[in-house]
């Protein structure tokens, strides 16, 4: 179908695409929906030995039930600034320390809180749909530099192709976002 002088790098457009999946799905990961997840924690960084760390550097982070996670820190001195991270990073959750052990109870969620955490992950979603119109963009510039290389017909087959990669990846990252919602509305 398509001219040997042109060829479009489709899978470097998918693997892109799926870059941006991979980000939404982490940025979901981070969300709070009231059941305790160990990955609630990965955004969150300790200043430790002159420099930011995750949180599961320096410790064992635990989900032994589902409303509670510990942080078992190994290092005694880096209690305190785990549990002041913990504070202080926004995820409205009160540590409680006990020895090494930091537990961290998680609230349930109120209506309002509810719909705000819908409105971060719909936020997240955007981006995500931004990130695959870019990619979609970058690979419709390609066909349009090549365009003396070939036919018009090529050039709408290349253009289709990118056009129905992108669609699918649209409805993934809307598919994802409807998902994360009706999790974060069930009580």
């Amino acid at each position: 179908m398509a001219d040997e002088e042109f060829e479009l790098d489709t899978a470097d457009l998918e693997r892109r695409m799926q870059g941006a999946m991979g980000s939404l799905r982490t940025e979901f990961a981070s969300l709070r929906t009231g059941r305790a997840s160990a990955t609630m924690l990965e955004p969150v960084t300790v200043e430790a030995y002159g420099q930011q760390t995750p949180i599961n550097q320096l410790g064992t982070v635990n989900v032994p039930e589902p409303r509670m996670v510990t942080i078992n820190v190994w290092d005694r001195s880096m209690v305190s600034a785990v549990e002041k991270a913990i504070m202080n990073s926004g995820l409205g959750i009160n540590p409680q320390t006990n020895g090494t052990i930091i537990m961290l109870p998680i609230p349930e969620l109120n209506e309002e809180r509810r719909r705000e955490l819908g409105r971060v992950a719909a936020q997240y979603a955007e981006h995500a749909r931004v990130a695959v119109r870019n990619v979609r963009r970058d690979g419709m510039d390609q066909i349009k530099k090549a365009k003396d290389q070939m036919s018009e017909d090529d050039q709408k087959f290349w253009e289709t192709e990118v056009q129905e990669l992108t669609d699918r990846y649209i409805k993934a990252v809307d598919e994802a976002l409807e998902t994360k919602q009706a999790e974060i509305m069930q009580v």
